[in-house]
């Protein structure tokens, strides 16, 4: 992070100065956190009110670990009686927000940077993942930890940047209209990319088109000199173009595409391979073609190499050195089709991190297509969150696809998976072939008791239903587990659970649901 003052960051978001001594040293800040375990000498700890927990409560622990200013809601009592050295303002996240922005505004001023904005039903966090390899050897490169994209994880990426930073890519989610707008402003991206429009978070939204005029707020934020990134094989995104002033660059797996101009990226012959890896030839704009086989998991992974691809393309990659990193670069984001290969043959696919009806038939169909009718599949699905009033509908109609796919075992936990375990009898699953359990631990039971060697088994549900803990657990039962695709599984599933949850004991996490992480 860039210093600023304590005295700056005051005027900046009209704050007020407390706990300081006018008379003493001045007080800077190089770095900044929302979790007091994650202060350092020098921090700004930001004392946001969060879901799980109040950040004013842990201003103490934050100060003890280095922290040298707090940004808080109001003032908190030190030892000494007084307060601790703080700027206090009426919202903690909004100054967050207005510092970042000032961030970008000084790193802009003062060098060559290019911002890189990226939203999207599904695919954020893999494509950023995929960018921000592909940037760093170009130069300096900012990405987001995990599924930072909200109104506390943008800023918290934004304060990683420094003055050597060339590229700086933010993962931009809503939970309304309104909230990218609000994100784009922060930033003010050069580029925008646009991934799809599904029906995840309908409920919030009140419908699929409002979803759609959601992420086309990335577009309307770009000026005529930027770069809209758009995906043309999806209508809704296609249909963006007329709202934006920006150049447009378009990615597609479709031979039948032909815009105005030759900005085009596509994917030709587009497959997997018996592993279930993405394969296809690469086609770039300067007319270039590579083969390319990625070590992702699932064909849906496609869309986000491709905007990877174009992005870096627009930028100024070398088209081979393009090609290569799609061909080496994994999911660098936990629970995204993460891949692990027990020492028994079973293999366990864990993608609990995030779900909406679109991932999930792209889930299960990668799970079909690995079974191969070959090997027993099953399916561990929770529920589909913030689908408002299409929730029975699209859990009914999912769990007809699990039948329609040959999935070998479908579990259904938690007690809002009954339309999908009903859509699966009525479907046609009979006997033990669909189960529905209560909860996360009588699905362990039962996997404990049946898994057999060579089974494949894919965990799936939102973020809430925790399954994804579940999937750690399971894919280190056997000795001797390793990883084929995706991020490192730690082998103590207990720490791994106790590391991602929102803190009790350090302050509230910046991915605590609703602040740094969204749809």
């Amino acid at each position: 992070m860039i210093e600023f003052s304590a005295a700056e960051i005051a005027a900046l978001t009209g704050g007020v100065l407390v706990g300081i001594d006018p008379e003493g040293p001045a007080i800077s800040v190089t770095s900044a956190a929302t979790d007091s375990r994650e202060c350092i000498t020098g921090s700004l700890f930001v004392a946001k009110p969060g879901e799980e927990s109040d950040g004013h409560l842990f201003v103490g622990a934050a100060f003890e670990r280095g922290a040298v200013l707090a940004l808080s809601e109001r003032e908190v009592p030190a030892p000494s009686g007084s307060a601790h050295p703080a700027v206090v303002v009426p919202d903690a996240v909004l100054a967050m927000g207005t510092l970042a922005a000032e961030v970008v505004r000084r790193l802009r001023a003062a060098g060559d940077i290019t911002v890189i904005g990226i939203t999207g039903s599904a695919g954020k966090t893999t494509t950023k993942d995929l960018l921000a390899g592909l940037l760093s050897a170009q130069g300096p490169t900012v990405a987001p930890r995990g599924s930072y994209n909200g109104e506390v994880g943008v800023p918290l990426t934004v304060f990683q940047a420094g003055w050597d930073t060339r590229f700086l890519v933010i993962e931009m989610g809503a939970t309304k209209p309104g909230h990218i707008a609000y994100l784009a402003s922060l930033v003010r991206p050069d580029i925008g990319v646009v991934l799809g429009v599904g029906s995840a978070h309908a409920g919030e939204f009140g419908g699929v088109e409002n979803i759609a005029k959601a992420k086309g707020e990335l577009f309307e934020a770009l000026a005529p000199a930027g770069t809209a990134i758009i995906n043309a094989d999806d209508e809704r995104v296609l249909a963006m173009l007329s709202r934006t002033t920006a150049k447009p660059a378009f990615f597609t797996s479709s031979d039948d595409f032909s815009p105005v101009g030759d900005r085009v990226v596509r994917a030709r012959n587009s497959t997997t391979t018996p592993d279930g890896n993405p394969s296809f030839t690469l086609v770039l704009p300067d007319g270039s073609e590579h083969d390319v086989v990625s070590p992702l998991l699932g064909l849906h992974h496609t869309t986000n190499l491709l905007a990877a691809a174009a992005v870096a393309f627009e930028v100024g990659c070398v088209p081979a050195q393009i090609a290569a990193g799609l061909r080496t670069l994994a999911a660098a984001s936990r629970w995204r089709m993460e891949r692990t290969e027990r020492s028994d043959g079973v293999t366990v696919i864990n993608d609990a991190y995030n779900a909406n009806p679109e991932s999930m038939r792209a889930a299960l169909r990668t799970l079909a297509e690995l079974g191969g009718g070959q090997r027993r599949t099953w399916a561990v699905l929770g529920e589909m969150l913030e689908l408002g009033d299409r929730s029975i509908e699209e859990h009914d109609l999912l769990g007809r696809v699990v039948v329609r796919l040959n999935i070998s075992k479908l579990i259904c936990v938690g007690p809002r998976t009954r339309a999908l375990f009903n859509g699966a009898v009525l479907e046609g699953s009979w006997g033990s072939e669909a189960v529905h359990v209560d909860d996360v631990e009588a699905a362990e039971r039962m996997l404990t008791d049946e898994l057999e060697p060579r089974d494949i088994i894919l965990f799936k549900s939102s973020n809430g239903a925790g399954l994804r803990f579940l999937g750690d657990r399971v894919a280190q039962s056997a000795p001797d587990a390793s990883v084929a695709s995706g991020p490192a599984v730690t082998t103590d599933a207990a720490s791994t659970s106790q590391s991602q949850s929102p803190a009790t004991a350090g302050g509230p996490r910046p991915d605590a649901p609703g602040k740094a992480q969204q749809p």
